[in-house]
């Protein structure tokens, strides 16, 4: 039996024209991918040849070049500098490990100072190492010179040197207060009381 198409003429048409233009457009889209794929391709092949001629080029210049040799001379005078420069270091880790903060122990000295106590001589000292004296080779071996404080001033009363050893006792730059001489004196109707302290100076966090 013959088939027989009952759909108009009209429609069957325009089912036609639109399967065709989905083929075409699949075909279209197909084809700008395939494109856009060797462009991608072409552009990644450039690229590798470039660094393949630039490795190739820094090679030749790598060979071309002669090789440094240092002499015998050369290699001892840079290990002398570099001792020299080890052994200033050294010396500066030490003149800076003797350090004292003179400011500082003054302003705490002067705000536990009693009213009715008045000083006439601060002196500190700190032992130099002789000039002749060799640098360690190692930070360990930074010899640690001791310090003192030596004060000397007035009062009117044994109980105000007392007073003073006390406070003095609480500063923390401050260690191994002593009263060194303490002698009464008339200055007119007035008794006054000479003294002398000593002291060390603490180092390290205690003094902090």
């Amino acid at each position: 039996m013959r088939a027989v198409n009952l759909l108009p003429r009209q429609q069957v048409q325009r089912t036609r024209e639109r399967t065709n233009t989905v083929a075409l457009g699949a075909g279209i889209g197909g084809a700008v991918v395939v494109l856009v794929l060797v462009a991608g391709f072409l552009l990644a092949n450039r690229s590798v040849n470039r660094q393949r001629d630039a490795l190739s080029t820094a090679r030749a210049v790598l060979a071309a070049t002669p090789a440094h040799h240092v002499s015998a001379e050369t290699n001892a005078f840079r290990s002398s500098i570099l001792n020299q420069r080890e052994q200033r270091s050294l010396a500066l880790a030490a003149a800076i490990g003797r350090r004292v903060a003179w400011d500082r122990i003054l302003r705490r000295m002067a705000l536990v100072l009693p009213d009715d106590v008045w000083l006439t001589n601060v002196t500190g000292t700190m032992p130099l190492e002789p000039t002749t004296a060799t640098v360690p080779t190692t930070p360990s071996a930074l010899p640690t010179a001791p310090t003192a404080l030596t004060l000397q001033g007035s009062t009117y009363s044994q109980a105000g040197v007392a007073r003073l050893l006390a406070r003095l006792q609480v500063v923390p730059d401050l260690k191994n207060v002593q009263l060194q001489t303490s002698t009464a004196t008339m200055i007119g109707n007035q008794r006054i009381i000479n003294f002398t302290i000593v002291s060390d100076i603490r180092k390290g966090r205690g003094a902090s």
